[in-house]
């Protein structure tokens, strides 16, 4: 016997043969019952119709008789195996024929005495024979007439039946059995199909979306795996397309760090010894140092940028004041020159407090690099939105649509210090906590305005 394991272990066109197979021999075996229990009761109630027909007759044509010693042949009740008896209210039995007596019982003699108009019952002589009989009352007389039939010829038409029933029933299962492998291969064809083109996708990474045809589930199924894989085709030109503009923006530093490395190492060869004076020494020096520090940060940004959900990321209820706050605390320290004035009313959601404070550190960064000595950056936090304006000379209308792209700078911007990936990380957050950030125009005429907008509540216990 199969356990669970062992019938999950099977494959699926393999279990829905063998539940397919069990639920069709589970209806022929019901069908076959309820069919012979039919024809058996059929049968039985006939007969009895039928002796207690004859047994009426019987009774009437005997009711004038005396002595009912005279043998009555079997022949003339319409049967060869029919026997008749008389029964009187003293239990005294006497046969027509010379066979073994009948099992005459308490039914009978009830009849006989006028108790009950007649008796059908099934009785077992001695020899094991089983009889069917009837017992009819004798008019005006305390006398019944019992004519019994033997249920042997019944027995075999039922043995033969069953005989039958039993195999067709298993003809029946062993055709449904095949059928339902033949549904189920044809049915799990474009499954195997499905399968055998995410093997193929696995070995080849051909991402070239798979034919649908008709609109069933296995259709459906299909287009849903059509969707993944131009997801994993977005997701992979994704990929290529960073390491690309990484490489090409990690191109710049390099040859230039190598330059003045290559100047550095010529100030200390003896051959030209003096050539390179203390000054230009210490500013070649400087400027190696600043180099290594913007691949630094344009390394960690490719790393932010290239994963979708940092790992090991902590997602708790959140007070966006409270991230604001702590951004504002190292943006000050990095641009002592400028002044924040902030408006911030606490907001809850939940999300991940470090890459929040990530974005609105950058966008704080961003507004102070772009503001003038002594300007103030206005940051106002309100329903979910944060407005940061500052003071710089703005972006241009065109640039407006990309400057939360990838390694995307203004003609302005790239005489200035980055690597172009801090607003495209500011926009990834909000991708990822559902929000939204856009650039406009600052009402005040001067500078630019960037708007972070996040779901939330006001109170914790709402959020």
């Amino acid at each position: 016997m199969s356990t669970p394991a062992a019938a999950y272990r099977r494959t699926l066109a393999g279990r829905l043969t063998w539940l397919t197979t069990c639920a069709v021999a589970v209806t022929v075996a019901v069908l076959t019952l309820g069919a012979y229990v039919t024809v058996r009761v059929q049968l039985t109630s006939t007969m009895d119709n039928a002796l207690l027909e004859r047994a009426q007759g019987v009774a009437q044509a005997s009711a004038g008789s005396t002595p009912r010693t005279v043998l009555i042949p079997r022949w003339a009740l319409g049967a060869s195996d029919v026997r008749i008896a008389f029964v009187n209210a003293d239990r005294r039995v006497r046969m027509t024929d010379h066979m073994e007596p009948l099992a005459i019982g308490d039914p009978e003699v009830q009849v006989a005495a006028g108790l009950e108009p007649h008796a059908i019952r099934t009785v077992t002589t001695d020899e094991g024979t089983r009889y069917r009989m009837v017992a009819v009352g004798l008019p005006s007389q305390p006398e019944a007439v019992v004519l019994a039939q033997s249920l042997a010829p019944q027995d075999r038409v039922l043995q033969r039946l069953g005989i039958v029933m039993l195999l067709f029933g298993l003809a029946g299962v062993l055709a449904a059995a095949v059928a339902g492998w033949a549904v189920t291969e044809g049915g799990l064809r474009p499954v195997r199909r499905l399968s055998a083109a995410a093997e193929h996708i696995a070995r080849t990474e051909d991402l070239t979306p798979l034919p649908v045809e008709g609109d069933d589930e296995i259709a459906k199924l299909a287009s849903s795996f059509n969707v993944m894989l131009a997801a994993l085709a977005a997701s992979r030109d994704r990929q290529r397309q960073l390491v690309a503009d990484a490489g090409h923006e990690l191109r710049t530093p390099l040859t230039s760090l190598r330059t003045n490395l290559d100047l550095l190492s010529q100030s200390d060869d003896p051959a030209t010894a003096g050539q390179l004076t203390a000054e230009a020494r210490a500013e070649l020096i400087s400027d190696v140092r600043g180099q290594i520090e913007e691949m630094t940060t344009l390394i960690g940004d490719l790393v932010e940028l290239a994963r979708d959900h940092a790992p090991g990321a902590v997602v708790g209820t959140v007070d966006l004041a409270d991230v604001l706050d702590r951004a504002l605390t190292r943006v000050r320290r990095r641009a002592p020159g400028v002044d924040f004035a902030v408006e911030a009313d606490s907001w809850w959601l939940v999300g991940d407090s470090s890459a929040l404070e990530r974005a609105f550190t950058n966008v704080l960064d961003n507004a102070a690099k772009w503001s003038p000595a002594a300007a103030t950056v206005r940051v106002r936090l309100a329903d979910g939105v944060l407005t940061v304006d500052d003071e710089g000379p703005g972006i241009a209308a065109e640039d407006r649509p990309h400057v939360f792209e990838r390694f995307y700078r203004s003609t302005r911007a790239r005489s200035m210090p980055g690597s172009g990936l801090g607003l495209a990380i500011v926009r990834q957050v909000m991708d990822r906590h559902a929000g939204t950030v856009i650039a406009e125009e600052s009402p005040t005429g001067r500078g630019t305005r960037v708007r972070l907008t996040l779901p939330g509540s006001s109170s914790p216990d709402q959020d």
